[in-house]
């Protein structure tokens, strides 16, 4: 007979696999699964499937009078601590209470400044048993970005690229290919798109590519752009500028550069896009006032799609928290261009992997990890 921590563990990790099936539709909430426990049975189960929409613990509750089960003196297990605020939904508490489960257990605490406990007291007070940690690393790991926001203010950057097995990142002649990655990793860097919050590349790649920088299809999903663009050489025809009144676009530049084409600085503005002034003494600097200012706009994810050059310097700077690269079955050699190697000189220290994930996308392999 399996002992109650064994059991905790095995429908805790039923509830996580729920949990990861909202990833990429309900940024920049948490993902949340759930799963209702009778009789040694599951009768209920659920997950958060959209941004807006009931959260994990209600669909739950609701899957178990579908099948016509009653939920009343079972166990709830669920990912993160269920919420008593009134949001886009209502408490998920006061669910669970009118549900009348007797025992609810909670992998991670939620740190969020209407949450820290309260969710686990209201429910403590009704006279629910209430059990936490249960795979509280492998629940915080899921929602890593979330967590990272809520208690340290600031973003999640995640670093994407795709290059040859030679480690080019382009076609030396553009009209070989735009593409290095084929069409699956592609549909999959679009899902990574709709993860985030905000897209980040720098001018070089808008000048070199102009590219829209939004995720296709949207899903309803419309993540801020973000350039960097010291010497405002943003083209004034791009079509980033061009779509700036449907997707929100911030341009981060210098008072310098301000100054010195302010009839530029009209046109950008004219055209619906936003400039951030940053500061004028480096590259490093800027890395760090953009980050900042991001995570003040309350964006949690930040995807990073530059050319080789920003990507270096986040790489360099240490503030890469994920790392997400397609690999592409080709050897480019002089059909190739912009390597990544040159831009990482001066990295301080080798970059390991952890939680590293291998993964086959029609021809190419994708392997993304987190920063050690």
């Amino acid at each position: 007979m399996e002992s109650q921590a064994t059991q905790d563990t095995k429908y805790m990790q039923t509830a996580l696999g729920l949990a990861k099936r909202g990833v990429g539709s309900v940024e920049p909430n948490p993902a949340v699964g759930c799963v209702i426990v009778k009789s040694d049975q599951v009768i209920g189960r659920g997950w958060h499937r959209q941004l807006g929409g009931p959260h994990a613990e209600v669909n739950a509750i609701q899957d178990c009078q579908t099948i016509g089960a009653s939920p009343d003196g079972a166990t709830l297990y669920v990912t993160l601590e269920p919420c008593c605020h009134q949001g886009k939904t209502g408490p998920c508490t006061d669910a669970i209470i009118a549900g009348g489960l007797r025992k609810v257990v909670v992998a991670a605490s939620d740190p969020s400044e209407h949450a820290k406990g309260a969710g686990l007291k209201r429910l403590q007070q009704a006279g629910i048993e209430v059990v936490t940690g249960v795979c509280e690393g492998e629940a915080r790991l899921l929602n890593a970005p979330f967590f990272k926001s809520v208690e340290t203010g600031r973003c999640w950057v995640v670093v994407k690229w795709a290059q040859s097995l030679d480690g080019k990142l382009a076609y030396a002649d553009p009209s070989q290919g735009q593409w290095i990655s084929g069409q699956a990793s592609q549909s999959d860097a679009h899902a990574l798109r709709r993860r985030t919050q905000a897209i980040l590349a720098g001018v070089n790649t808008v000048i070199a590519d102009n590219p829209l920088l939004t995720p296709r299809p949207s899903k309803g999903h419309n993540p801020l752009r973000v350039v960097l663009d010291r010497g405002l050489r943003i083209p004034l025809t791009c079509r980033l500028l061009s779509t700036a009144k449907r997707h929100p676009l911030l341009i981060c530049t210098t008072a310098r550069a301000v100054d010195a084409r302010p009839k530029a600085v009209k046109s950008i503005q004219k055209k619906g896009a936003e400039l951030l002034i940053g500061p004028d003494s480096g590259d490093n600097a800027n890395l760090g006032f953009v980050l900042g200012q991001l995570g003040g706009r309350g964006i949690q994810q930040v995807l990073v799609e530059g050319g080789a050059q920003v990507i270096g310097s986040f790489l360099r700077e240490g503030l890469a928290d994920e790392i997400c690269v397609y690999v592409a079955p080709s050897i480019l050699g002089n059909h190739g261009a912009a390597e990544l190697g040159p831009s990482l000189n001066g990295l301080a220290a080798a970059i390991g992997l952890r939680n590293l994930e291998i993964k086959r996308l029609g021809d190419d392999v994708r392997i993304r990890g987190l920063t050690a």
